[in-house]
């Protein structure tokens, strides 16, 4: 398992007792309670276009969050000054703040028992750092690679990026942790036909260690295929068919119901889920999984931004709602405990958010789920808002290929598709072709009965 260098570790020791000394200084103007984060962060990415460079960006971050408590009056400031001067300003007009504000009587850090001591071991951190040649390698082969495929005409470019963040998070009630991340990205657009005939798609891979990015080659020609194939597009018809969403951007119909299971968004009633727990939201096979600790995840992480244990979950279990993603304060408003769903920036509070969240694939293939529609959609890119999680309404623009007698028969666009998330969400059949890509996935699916516009 890869490890922190010895420079990095002494950096991780000084920045956590940095912060302590920070809580310590907000106790000092009167604080009853604190807590700080900061992110220390640093990314580097380049733009290729046609062999040659577009752009080169490096970026490093590492600004100080602190929230201090007044009884139940609270208040946030941040800085990326690290000055001991500076610090003490800063617990100084933290306080004062937090003196002249409302009440919240949901406010509060959390209670010792309810911290987390134990931090499990996630593979998240890989030290590798190509060197700006090796970049401009991966970014060019990929780029190559889809120029190479017949019908390919122009290249919008290929950008390889990666980033390091080392996450601390301190308080007051005796929480102090720290860990390290890495990710590699490689994305590469490519332009196929001519004139306004040219259609444009792209693929990309994006991984915590460099040696599980997809090969460049193969990101490329997927990138390249994909546009060729979009060439020459008709509209669909008019008509309520069978609608089959690409992997690719499937997540979204389960994002949706990632902010509609948010602790605020059911405490202020803004969901359509509000009055759900425990009844039937999807279809008997879905599964859906809220998981912090899977091995080298985009979204992994060993404590909440309120130190407390986070929690692999089936938030959906064969299609029943069990639980809500909930922080300290939403927990405290419900009448419930916190499910260590808490996530901070270093300017704002607490807010809960879903960590590694999928949908388990299903048991059949992408053939088989498609075999018997006679007229369907086969959506890949779609355009436009998505859900109103209040009202459940859908309906976004649209483009990908329709479906004739249980095959993929020609490439449409302009289309929009609608229908309500609660029907749709019922509606679902994944396929069995799942990828962990973007942090919110699911497999291929397909939703019966959604209302097509095309010509």
């Amino acid at each position: 398992m890869p490890e922190l260098s010895k420079e990095t570790a002494l950096a991780k020791e000084a920045t956590l007792t940095l912060l302590q000394d920070v809580l310590k200084k907000a106790k000092g103007f009167g604080a009853t309670s604190a807590d700080a984060v900061l992110a220390d962060s640093s990314s580097v990415s380049v733009n290729r276009r046609l062999g040659k460079p577009e752009s080169i960006h490096r970026s490093e971050e590492a600004d100080i969050g602190l929230r201090v408590f007044v009884g139940k009056r609270s208040a946030i400031v941040s800085s990326s000054d690290r000055a001991p001067e500076a610090l003490t300003l800063m617990a100084e007009r933290a306080v004062a703040m937090a003196r002249n504000v409302p009440e919240d009587p949901y406010a509060g850090i959390a209670d010792p028992a309810e911290i987390t001591k134990t931090f499990p071991e996630l593979d998240l951190f890989d030290p590798q750092e190509p060197t700006v040649a090796e970049m401009n390698d991966y970014a060019d082969r990929a780029e190559q690679a889809a120029r190479a495929i017949s019908g390919v005409t122009n290249s919008d470019g290929a950008e390889f990026g990666c980033g390091k963040d080392i996450v601390y998070y301190v308080a007051s009630n005796g929480f102090s942790g720290s860990y390290a991340s890495s990710g590699f990205s490689l994305s590469v657009s490519v332009i196929a036909g001519e004139d306004t005939g040219m259609e444009t798609d792209y693929d990309f891979d994006a991984t915590t260690f460099l040696a599980d990015l997809g090969e460049p080659e193969k990101i490329g020609r997927s990138a390249g295929e994909r546009a060729v194939r979009a060439l020459h597009p008709r509209k669909g018809a008019t008509k309520q068919v069978p609608v089959v969403f690409d992997r690719r951007i499937s997540g979204g119909l389960i994002g949706a119901l990632a902010g509609g299971i948010s602790g605020y968004a059911v405490a202020r009633g803004t969901t359509l889920l509000k009055d759900k727990m425990g009844t039937q939201v999807f279809s008997n096979g879905i599964t859906i999984i809220d998981d912090p600790f899977l091995k080298r995840g985009n979204r992994s992480h060993p404590f909440d931004g309120e130190g407390i244990a986070p929690q692999k979950r089936a938030i959906i279990d064969k299609g029943v709602l069990t639980g809500w993603l909930l922080d300290l304060s939403s927990a405290r408003q419900l009448g419930l405990k916190t499910t260590g769903n808490a996530a901070r920036g270093a300017g704002s509070p607490p807010t809960p958010k879903a960590s590694n969240f999928y949908m388990q694939a299903g048991h059949i293939t992408f053939d088989e789920m498609i075999k018997n529609i006679d007229e369907g959609f086969f959506v890949t890119q779609m355009l436009g808002g998505g859900g109103n999680i209040i009202t459940g309404d859908y309906s976004r623009g649209a483009r990908g290929f329709w479906i004739e007698h249980g095959r993929i028969a020609y490439p449409v666009s302009e289309m929009t598709i609608a229908g309500n998330l609660k029907e749709m969400w019922l509606a679902c059949t994944p396929a069995n072709d799942l990828e962990l890509k973007y942090g919110v996935d699911a497999p291929s699916l397909r939703v019966d009965g959604m209302m097509v516009a095309g010509a």
